[in-house]
Formats: C-alpha cells, structure tokens, sequence
C-alpha cells in the first residue's frame, strides 16, 4: 500500500506536469497537497480494512460474527467454572445453622464464587457441602483445591471455608481463530441435515460443548451416537438432556440419536525436570504441573496422548532447562469415543 510520502510526491509531480509551475514546500498549496495526501492514506487504509472484513478467512471481531451467522453458526460464550465450597465451624452446635443462598467466597486473588442453593450445617455436625459457581465466566474461575479461603461477608457463627475440590469447567468466550475455523469448516463439509458435520456444527453450538465426536450406525442402521464433552470433561446430565431434546427436534425421520458422555480414559502422567539456573524450583515445578493439568480438558476428546506434545509442552515452560517424560512410556491411542483424563501427577526436579 502507498505511503503517505508516495501519495504527497504523485500529487506534487501531477501538478508540476498539468501546470508547468513547482509548489513550493514552504507554499499553502503544499500543505494543502499533504492534508489531501493523508486523507487519500485514510482511505487506502480503509478500503485494505474492509477487504479484509469481506471474507472469513481474514474477518474479524464482529465482523466474522457476521460470516459465522450466514453459516448458522454463533461464537461461543464464555462458561462458569462450578464446583463446591465447605462451610465450617469449630465444633457442633447443637442447632441447624443456614448458609443462604448467594453467599460470595473468594480467593486469596479475588476471584469470587457464590453458592447456588442454601445449606445447612446440622447441629451435631461440623461442616455442609454446598454447590457453588464462579461470580464471572471465564477460564480464570478455575482454581485448584484449597484455594477457596476467604468470605465477603461470612454467615453468621461459620469459621471458615474452603473448595475442596478444584472449580473446574470455565472457559473463555470463544476467540477469532476458533470461530473461523468452525465457519471454514462449513463450506469443506456442509451440513446436508443427516451427516457428521450437521450432528458436530449442532453439538459446538452449545456454549458448555468442548469438543463432539460422531458415531455413525453404533448399533445399526439408522443410528447416530453423538458424543460430547466439556471444558471441565465429562458433561452432566443436564446437558446431555438439552442436547438430546435440540436433536430429537432436528434428526432425521426414522434416524436414532442419542447423547453420551464420553468414555473416560485414565492417564498417569510422571515427569522429571532440571530447573535453569536462577529460577526458583518450586514455582516451576507448580508451573509445570499446572500445565500438565491445564493439557487435559475436555477438548482431547478423541485424541491420542503423544509423549512428543507432552515432552514439547513441559520443556516450553519458563525456567525448564531439561525434561524426561516417564510415564506414559509410549503414546496413549485414545478411541474417538474416548475422553484422556489425567489420573495421578508426579513433577519431580532432578539436579
């Protein structure tokens, strides 16, 4: 694209060779020329941007919100991570003792979680589990067990709390890139109604909907399995409902779908790091191990564990100067059906 410098010069040579006379840098024609070269600029760049907002592969923002919805398709809404938080006291109190609803906990960082329904501490008890959620979507909601501390305004005669559980299932609004790729996707496979891509496209619109995969004829002809999973991993019955009434709406005449939770497949991850020097070992040892952690959500359905993206992902850390990945000893194959869960993590710093 031209310069401002460029147009300014073609303006200045036009106007040398129509009239024979020269502008002087100095004249009022001049500074015209050049406040009318920066407005010629303005609208170069504006018509690259537009070019750009013209097709999905380069649209952005709202923009490719525009293409997406040509398509059928809306971009994804940032999910609150759930869990639950245990309310305390120091011993039984021979009384009920009522945890409202709404009650807001939070963490030492001020991310805040409020509970979804009231609890009740019995009086010959010391603690109530009670289901909680994070104040605001977003990935940032999901804290490890114990992190849960603080109460905004404690009920009356509870000591403390604590999540002692992590938060799992937040996720962010989806992004650009994300979008695209699903927008793109609908013209190298277009739904026709009755393959893979319409039950895959149905499944992603739903916000809590990580990844999906399809089953065609598991238990015959005119059989579909769809299988989905969630940010967090296994989804929950709720949603499994949901997505069963949006397809018994829109399935094909004859034709049997059914929902399903993945099949979960347990993964023990061990890993040996040596720390660069001047790193602390401890911060890069819980770095490495919320990596590992952060690694198995539930968009893996389907896909294989590779000790290469295990060993890519742990040596990329900040502060890691080597690694050896010990277990898994070799690549887990994982079914489409099939959701990798890490069950046991081992981060140990070697000299």
């Amino acid at each position: 694209m031209k310069t401002v410098e460029e147009i300014y010069e073609e303006m200045l040579s036009v106007f040398r060779r129509e009239t024979g006379a020269e502008a002087s840098a100095v004249s009022d024609l001049s500074v015209k020329l050049y406040a009318v070269a920066a407005q010629v600029y303005g609208l170069y760049n504006q018509a690259e941007w537009l070019s750009r907002q013209c097709f999905p592969q380069t649209a952005q923002g709202e923009y490719l919100d525009r293409h997406a919805a040509l398509r059928g398709l809306e971009r994804r809404g940032a999910v609150k991570a759930t869990g639950s938080i245990r309310f305390l006291v120091d011993s039984a109190l021979g009384a009920d003792l009522t945890i409202p609803a709404g009650t807001i906990c939070a963490t030492a960082a001020m991310t805040r979680f409020e509970t979804l329904e009231a609890g009740v501490i019995p009086g010959n008890g010391t603690y109530v589990e009670v289901p909680a959620r994070a104040v605001e979507p977003g990935a940032g909601g999901n804290v490890p067990a114990g992190s849960v501390l603080v109460m905004t305004v404690p009920p009356v005669g509870v000591k403390g709390c604590v999540n002692a559980a992590p938060f799992t299932g937040g996720a962010d609004g989806e992004e650009d890139e994300s979008l695209r790729r699903r927008v793109l996707e609908t013209y190298r496979r277009m739904p026709n109604g009755a393959n893979a891509a319409f039950y895959e496209q149905g499944a992603l619109s739903f916000d809590q909907v990580a990844a999906c995969a399809v089953l065609p004829r598991p238990r015959g002809v005119g059989t579909v399995d769809v299988v989905v999973s969630t940010a967090a991993g296994v989804p929950g019955e709720a949603l499994l409902e949901e997505l069963q009434d949006y397809f018994d709406q829109r399935r094909e005449i004859a034709v049997d779908v059914q929902v399903k939770a993945p099949t979960v497949k347990n993964v023990a991850v061990s890993v040996k790091i040596q720390v660069a020097e001047g790193y602390d070992a401890d911060t890069v040892k819980a770095d490495v191990a919320g990596a590992l952690t952060g690694f198995f959500s539930g968009e893996r359905l389907g896909k294989d564990v590779l000790a290469a993206e295990l060993n890519r992902l742990v040596f990329s850390r900040e502060g890691v100067a080597n690694c050896v990945i010990v277990a898994p000893a070799a690549d887990v194959a994982v079914g489409q059906a099939e959701l990798p869960k890490l069950n046991g993590l081992t981060v140990e710093v070697t000299a």
